[in-house]
């Protein structure tokens, strides 16, 4: 079994940051790309950003330049900066990848989900 946990949410005003991270831990022989969605409630799942096991990434239009997305695999976390925050970020962040593990087949697992609210 593999749980992902994600940290780093919280309240912040416009124009500020925040750092989330999503560490996986568990029976982990392999982890493939590593995804940031968001959700507003009464809305679909977004992807915001994601990041191949290789480094490298892709981003949602509305946050290029402004969200970056990193990994350590050493530490099976990956991490969301994001910067110029703006109301409109205001979501449940959720981080999401596919693990194989030993013995395991290759499943898909979803954290938690750490809220985001920015304030105008």
């Amino acid at each position: 079994q593999v749980q992902l946990v994600e940290s780093g949410g919280g309240l912040v005003q416009a124009g500020g940051s925040l750092r989330l991270s999503c560490a996986a831990s568990g029976n982990i022989f392999s982890i493939n790309a590593m995804v940031w969605y968001r959700q507003i409630p009464g809305k679909q799942r977004e992807l915001v950003a994601e990041i191949t096991s290789g480094g490298r990434t892709n981003y949602a239009d509305s946050v290029k330049g402004r969200f970056t997305i990193s990994r350590d695999n050493a530490k099976n976390t990956v991490y969301l900066q994001m910067n110029s925050l703006k109301p409109e970020d205001t979501a449940v962040y959720y981080c999401t990848t596919v693990v194989s593990g030993i013995l395991q087949p290759r499943s898909r697992y979803w954290g938690q989900g750490t809220q985001v609210t920015v304030s105008s």
